[in-house]
């Protein structure tokens, strides 16, 4: 359990915050692959992504091949939603967040120096991923390392929801940065 009823809402915050900054730091924590969702035509579009930093402000930092769907999604609506869940401590944590790409700046440039080199095939493939091939190994055709579509997703929250799961009673409130991200007890 991360949280309890006789907590105080900043009690609550900080230990919300403290395992989100934990899911980027630690491989094996459950927070360190996180859900991602995004707007694409009339349906949503949900995949699972690697969490790589947060900020102290609370950005979140996700690595992504720039020809990917969910960058396309996110250049035409930047809206999207971020969900964690922890199986041993039952918590639920779902985050709405604006979106910005970070493709051949600054940011970018900086952690791509930071890529192991026999990582960086993963962002320089020959073709996009999606595109359709005959066989699993046409897939695996590595282009120019300098020639790479590393891609640096931030997504800035708007609204923390938590969701604590417990037999004598479900807890859930709401923390939101218009408020200063005071929380706000909801019904579960």
């Amino acid at each position: 359990m991360l949280f309890k009823d006789t907590d105080s809402l900043e009690e609550i915050w900080q230990a919300v915050k403290h395992e989100l900054h934990r899911g980027a730091l630690d491989v094996k924590h459950p927070f360190h692959w996180v859900n991602l969702g995004t707007v694409s035509g009339d349906f949503p579009s949900v995949r699972t992504v690697v969490l790589r930093k947060v900020s102290e402000e609370l950005n979140f930092f996700v690595y992504t091949d720039y020809r990917s769907e969910k960058c396309s999604n996110l250049q035409q609506n930047s809206n999207a939603s971020l969900h964690f869940y922890h199986p041993k401590k039952q918590v639920q944590i779902r985050i709405k967040t604006q979106a910005k790409l970070h493709f051949q700046d600054d940011l970018s440039k900086e952690i791509w120096k930071t890529i192991p080199v026999h990582r960086r095939s993963e962002y320089t493939g020959a073709q996009a991923p999606r595109t359709p091939i005959s066989l699993p190994e046409d897939g695996w055709t590595v282009g120019n390392l300098e020639n790479h579509f590393f891609c640096v997703l931030e997504f800035s929250p708007m609204e923390i929801e938590v969701l604590q799961l417990r037999k004598e009673g479900h807890l859930r409130l709401m923390f939101s940065k218009e408020k200063d991200w005071k929380g706000a007890w909801l019904v579960p």
